[in-house]
């Protein structure tokens, strides 16, 4: 009997001790989401939301103030993915893409190099090399709308000078989109720039000094030390600039505006234009969805294929 007696005390005694610790659980569930609640609150209203209002609306069509009016399912993807304006643009945003990241991130590690040296008055060139992120958007796009002038612009001025033919930099077809490749290249590369050099700095300088006593050269030095241990900067670098890259929508306007002949008519601008100039929210809710789905796709592959290089220290 007091066997039986013993029993019944120890089964209710654990029971009561996983009680506790479900409402122990519970406890610092709620204190944790009651930490994250503003976090929530502001996500929900812009960003879960409108993600989820984008959907909604690519399944319908639109009057001119963006309510659904009647439900065509996948039509509005259907005629997108049929659209050859919409084919164009999708091959001109992968080609800008292809464009800008390498040159960015190429470009962003010479400098980042060349200014990790320790040499007098470096400080003046790391500072020029990082004044882009303080230029707009707006602001840049002007400076090179002007360098690109078919007529007054100082690039068409410069080679007039070797004998070569102005070029219609934003005007003709074969050289928009290059063109604004540039002008986004040298507006990204100081966040890129600045980034990377802090990267640089961040490795420890016992390697190149066991390095230096083993008489290695400065190239292998880059190959075998440098790079492998950049390697988690780099891939950072990688994939904010692939996201940046789809997102283009600035210059895109104040430089050629979609054209000549929908050269430069990136995803974004098309998105743009079919929202608040044709007025066709549904179709421009569909390609925003679409270009959500590529980003997510590529950054997922970035992600499972790029990060097995990456070296953490």
């Amino acid at each position: 009997m007091n066997e039986v007696i013993v029993n019944q005390d120890s089964i209710i005694g654990d029971a009561s001790i996983e009680k506790a610790k479900r409402k122990s659980k519970w406890l610092q569930f709620f204190k944790g989401m009651l930490f994250l609640f503003p976090s929530i609150v502001l996500f929900g209203m812009f960003l879960f939301y409108p993600l989820g209002r984008t959907i909604y609306l690519s399944f319908f069509l639109t009057d001119n103030s963006g309510s659904p009016t009647v439900f065509v399912g996948l039509d509005n993807f259907i005629a997108i993915f049929t659209s050859p304006i919409f084919q164009k643009s999708l091959m001109s945003t992968f080609l800008f893409v292809l464009y800008i990241v390498p040159g960015t991130v190429l470009l962003g590690l010479f400098l980042a190099i060349i200014a990790n040296e320790k040499l007098k008055g470096i400080g003046i060139f790391r500072t020029i090399f990082s004044s882009t992120m303080g230029i707009s958007v707006a602001a840049a796009s002007v400076f090179w709308l002007f360098l690109f002038h078919p007529t007054i612009g100082w690039l068409n001025q410069m080679i007039s000078v070797v004998g070569i033919e102005a070029i219609g930099w934003l005007t003709d077809p074969q050289w928009a989109l290059m063109s604004v490749s540039i002008s986004t290249i040298w507006m990204n590369v100081g966040f890129t720039f600045l980034i990377l050099l802090g990267g640089l700095q961040s490795i420890d300088s016992y390697l190149y000094e066991s390095a230096n006593i083993d008489g290695a050269s400065y190239f292998y030095k880059l190959r075998r030390i440098t790079l492998p241990m950049l390697s988690p900067t780099l891939f950072f670098v990688v994939t904010v600039t692939l996201i940046n890259a789809f997102q283009t929508f600035g210059q895109i306007d104040l430089l050629t505006r979609g054209g000549p002949q929908n050269e430069t008519n990136l995803i974004v601008y098309s998105i743009y234009q079919n929202a608040f100039m044709n007025y066709q929210y549904g179709m421009a809710s569909a390609q925003a969805f679409i270009l959500f789905a590529i980003i997510l796709i590529l950054t997922f592959v970035q992600f499972k294929l790029g990060e097995r290089k990456v070296h953490y220290q």
